[in-house]
């Protein structure tokens, strides 16, 4: 028998990509394989948090898609889903950025979002 309970997660996100999601823009966010990720399943929420702040946005988890490196996420999902105001190549050095190649190396989740409420704080 499988646990199908929707489950809440609480993660950090940079200010410029809270705005997208809070507006609704970013239906893509952009996460490493890592093994506390292996529950997150379609239907649980995601809670952000903008560091430092007492700003949230929850969004529905709608599915969650591994692809081997960022490159192929970014072909797979369409850059402007995952940042619509920034071309793949930018978005790619930004991924990169944040995420250094021994982290890339363990995969990307390309996790599909929609809104769920107005964001608080």
């Amino acid at each position: 028998m499988s646990d199908t309970t929707a489950r809440v997660h609480e993660l950090d996100l940079y200010r410029r990509y809270f705005d997208l999601v809070a507006a609704g823009t970013k239906t893509i966010e952009v996460r490493v394989k890592y093994p506390h990720f292996a529950d997150l399943a379609a239907g649980d929420t995601i809670r952000f948090h903008v560091k430092g702040t007492d700003e949230t946005c929850e969004v529905k988890v709608e599915r969650v898609t591994e692809y081997p490196d960022f490159e192929a996420l970014l072909d797979g999902e369409g850059p402007f889903n995952v940042d619509p105001t920034a071309t793949r190549d930018q978005q790619l050095s930004n991924i990169r950025a944040i995420y250094p190649p021994e982290k890339e190396a363990l995969g990307a989740l390309a996790i599909k979002v929609s809104r769920s409420e107005p964001p608080r704080g």
